[in-house]
């Protein structure tokens, strides 16, 4: 498993997650995991998801036939999975075991579609977090241009 976690004296830090190990962090599976790998993670305070847009998709049966476009609502889906898995592995690390809910969607935008064949990049920075509820800026991003961005609420739920 290319999972990279390490706890330095300034708090946790971590690398990456590969698939496995979002697959640990997440309850989503496919086809609704929106998320391949999170790189250049900092604790839950910043990351970087990574989503590789394939044409055998099968959303791309009906959105839309002859001119495939990876749906908006999709693409928050995976900034807010990208943040939520960072939050649950940072808490992991300190023996807690939670999920994550989406609790608001805000500033949302969109501004160039995803098609098959590109790479979006997830930017998530935390904005603030108290207790058991967070803010974060997500900005998805598409060979340099940002393509959607939107600020997500979400609440942590000890895991059952």
């Amino acid at each position: 498993m290319d999972a990279d976690l390490a706890r330095t004296g300034e708090g946790t830090q971590l690398g990456t997650l590969d698939i496995a190990r979002i697959l640990e962090c997440l309850p989503h599976r496919y086809p609704f995991l929106m998320i391949d790998r999170i790189i250049e993670i900092n604790g839950d305070e910043t990351a970087i998801g990574i989503k590789n847009v394939t044409i055998n998709e099968p959303i791309f049966q009906g959105h839309f036939p002859g001119k495939p476009i990876f749906p908006g609502v999709l693409i928050i889906e995976g900034m807010a999975q990208t943040a939520g898995a960072i939050v649950i592995a940072n808490d992991a690390m300190s023996g807690k075991k939670n999920i994550v809910l989406m609790l608001t969607i805000d500033k949302a935008k969109f501004r160039k579609p995803a098609e098959p064949g590109d790479r979006l990049e997830y930017h998530i920075r935390k904005i603030q977090r108290r207790r058991n509820v967070g803010r974060y800026e997500a900005k998805a991003i598409v060979d340099g241009v940002v393509v959607a961005e939107a600020e997500i609420g979400a609440m942590m739920v000890e895991a059952q």
